[in-house]
């Protein structure tokens, strides 16, 4: 009996395909120029808030809108927190959808890495949190605060440091966030849910229904969504269910796959996707920081960071937990699942992008928000801790990929030459028959150019060398 064949070791953050690499590309070029704008938001923010003219930014912030009637009459602050991130979640619900359908998280095998490692690294802040607060003495409200990852705000100190980070390591950080966006939005929806209306309830369910229903039947028209959408969110505002649970519902309803025998070159949801991204990068999340950012920093203040048990939890939370448990998780599914490193890569690399993903910037001040919403001045202790984590976990992750950044550099011009000019890197035909003719053919061009300028330069130069 003929003994079992050995399983094949795969490799762990390889090489991306050439659609994974350019879908990857395109959505990190715009989540990059929105986490500069997030940036900016920020620090406007926390300028804003530490001025003298700090009333006027309490003023604008707590100014109320809305039709009272509807049960809408918000602050400006709520409306970001439950509007414009109602786009964030949204775009997040396609980009799981496609995640699903057409990406990393189709394949079992492939999903696993990122799943475990998104889930060790929510997993382990929330342990880290309530391990400090269990010895301090705190309140256990917050250990959800932690437990996510920024991806716009994480891109943001990318371009700033400008590290030429490979593309399997940024997609490995998108998935990553995709995952962990997922789970953040069930944490949400299933413990910060009080006092249910089950008849906006089943309003908000019916109209998702009608929703997919148009979806199905091929109707087109922003001007038939967008009111439904709006319809939607409304009902599920006041169902008692976080309203950013409307927008993800909608987001994973639409279509992620082509059907080439209609000759689709990009699918419904990627068309959306392309055109909502830029508001949701651009608009929703900066003008949502710009209002939940402005807390009063002070030395006092950022002292206490450091000696309350929620705050400080916060912390240690982001920047040691975040980065233990992704960089664990990950070690585990390449351990237990016979799979190896990438070639290019090393261990430390994955620690770096861990430490990467302590930056939990938007959905930890939400979930913050949400936390302690009985509390203002706790509140507004732990979004300076969610500050002062996602700062020193940007800071640490940033020395580390420095490091290596000449590495990066080598493997990101690896991956972009092209010198046959066809429009796809070269690294990506190497067993092409046909592209090794071509490189013949542009070689032997280049050599005979340098022979026919040898020839008209030669004897000049022979003038001037002289006798050997």
């Amino acid at each position: 009996m003929p003994a079992p064949a050995p399983r094949k070791n795969h490799k762990v953050l390889g090489r991306l395909s050439l659609p994974e690499r350019t879908f990857v590309a395109d959505a990190l070029r715009t989540e990059t120029v929105g986490g500069v704008l997030l940036l900016a938001a920020a620090i406007a923010a926390l300028i804003w808030a530490n001025t003298p003219i700090r009333e006027s930014y309490e003023s604008v912030r707590d100014f109320h809108v809305g039709p009272a009637a509807l049960g809408l009459d918000l602050s400006i602050e709520h409306w970001a927190a439950d509007g414009l991130l109602a786009v964030f979640f949204f775009v997040a619900g396609i980009e799981l959808k496609r995640e699903l359908v057409a990406g990393d998280l189709k394949d079992p095998r492939a999903a696993a890495l990122p799943v475990v490692a998104a889930l060790s690294g929510m997993a382990v802040p929330a342990l880290v949190y309530t391990l400090v607060n269990v010895t301090g003495g705190g309140s256990f409200d917050g250990w959800a605060v932690p437990t996510a990852t920024d991806i716009a705000f994480a891109l943001a100190v990318l371009a700033v440091i400008g590290t030429s980070l490979p593309s399997s390591l940024r997609a490995f950080l998108l998935t990553l966030a995709v995952v962990d966006d997922l789970f953040a939005i069930l944490i949400i929806a299933v413990f910060f849910t009080e006092n249910l209306n089950f008849a906006a309830l089943g309003g908000a369910a019916v109209g998702l229904g009608v929703f997919w229903l148009l979806l199905r039947g091929g109707v087109r028209g922003w001007y038939v969504y967008v009111p439904l959408a709006l319809v939607i969110w409304g009902l599920m505002y006041n169902s008692g269910v976080h309203a950013t649970i409307a927008g993800v519902a909608m987001g994973l309803m639409l279509r992620c796959t082509t059907r080439k025998d209609e000759g689709e070159q990009r699918s419904p949801g990627e068309r959306i996707e392309h055109l909502v991204r830029p508001l949701s990068a651009g608009l929703a999340v900066p003008l949502f920081a710009l209002f939940s950012a402005g807390v009063a920093v002070s030395g006092g203040a950022l002292g206490e960071v450091f000696t309350r048990p929620e705050t400080l939890g916060v912390v240690l939370g982001l920047v040691v937990g975040k980065a233990v448990g992704i960089f664990g998780g990950t070690w585990l599914t390449a351990r237990f699942t016979r799979a190896s490193l990438s070639d290019d890569l090393a261990w430390p690399d994955v620690f770096a992008v861990s430490s990467l993903a302590g930056i939990g910037f938007t959905v930890s001040l939400l979930i913050g928000e949400l936390a302690f919403a009985g509390d203002k001045a706790l509140t507004d202790e732990v979004k300076a801790a969610v500050l002062m984590g996602s700062l020193i976990a940007a800071v640490l992750s940033g020395v580390l990929l420095k490091i290596r950044n000449a590495k990066y550099r080598r493997l990101w011009e690896d991956e972009e030459r092209d010198e046959d000019l066809d429009g796809i890197p070269d690294i990506y035909e190497q067993d092409n028959p046909a592209y090794h003719l071509r490189m013949a053919e542009i070689h032997e061009r280049k050599a005979a150019e340098h022979r026919r300028l040898a020839e008209v330069t030669g004897g000049a130069s022979e003038e001037n060398d002289g006798p050997a």
